[in-house]
């Protein structure tokens, strides 16, 4: 690892050097999965007008789609361009198959000598018995479940067996508290999904309820896009860098995709 010796590693560190797990993480490089073939059935199932999104698996299973994975080949080609001293000491992948497909192919065209690690705590946010439904499906199969989530607004409403943005706050807490207390390394790269991203954000800045919504009802996290925290002293607050950014997609003829989710998002 850049900065130590070699042979202050053991082997049940990770691999990650004495210095690097004391010192506290500087940088946390935030992606999103590329585009998977989920977004493009929730994408057409909108549009279309229907109750239930046609996805060829649970939600843990759906892979990237080829243009998903073109974006990850991308994000790996502007990540090798990355200075070796300032390059991620661990990437850590939420464990659904589209982000740790978007962060092993991003790794191996960087030409990183990573292993992906993978964090249950990253995975998506569950929809319970909302699952694999549009909102018109919610609307129509459980009209009290519309109310109540329109009541509520997205930080606080749990749909039956799922979870609301809050309860992927508290995961994310925990993985943060980690960045110093079991050294993940200097500079973090975790891969997961366009909510987590802004639960990050709403978790790291410290934003109240409405700030939150009011960013995501105006922003929708692009596949394979870049948000970046750094806290140069690597102790106390962060200060978000750059947030949402795709521009490496386009310089390379890639296809820039957004797949918002709900955009009703505010407690009405």
């Amino acid at each position: 690892m850049k900065g130590t010796s070699a042979d202050s590693t053991s082997a049940d560190d990770g691999g990650l050097t004495e210095a690097v797990q004391q010192a506290g993480a500087v940088e946390l490089l935030l992606i999103r999965h590329g585009e998977s073939e989920g977004n493009v059935a929730a994408t057409e199932a909108r549009e279309a007008g229907v109750e239930v999104i046609e996805v060829p698996a649970r939600d843990a299973d759906v892979n990237l789609s080829g243009t998903g994975r073109d974006q990850a080949k991308a994000l790996g080609t502007a990540l090798g361009r990355i200075a070796e001293e300032f390059r991620p000491d661990t990437v850590v992948s939420s464990p659904y198959a589209r982000a740790r497909q978007t962060a092993e192919i991003a790794v191996e065209t960087a030409g990183w000598p990573l292993q992906v690690r993978t964090d249950e705590r990253l995975r998506d946010r569950e929809l319970g018995i909302l699952d694999r439904l549009t909102r018109l499906g919610v609307e129509n199969r459980y009209p009290g479940e519309s109310e109540r989530r329109d009541w509520l607004g997205k930080l606080y409403y749990r749909p039956p067996g799922g979870e609301s943005w809050a309860d992927v706050a508290l995961r994310l807490r925990s993985v943060l508290a980690e960045l110093n207390s079991t050294g993940m390394g200097q500079r973090v790269m975790l891969v997961c999904h366009d909510a987590v991203i802004m639960l990050f954000r709403y978790v790291l800045e410290g934003l109240s309820e409405k700030e939150l919504l009011d960013l995501a009802a105006r922003e929708a996290i692009l596949n394979a896009s870049l948000t970046k925290f750094v806290r140069p002293s690597g102790v106390g607050p962060w200060t978000l860098e750059s947030f949402n950014v795709a521009d490496h997609l386009a310089e390379q003829g890639v296809e820039v995709t957004q797949h918002a989710g709900d955009t009703s998002v505010r407690p009405r």
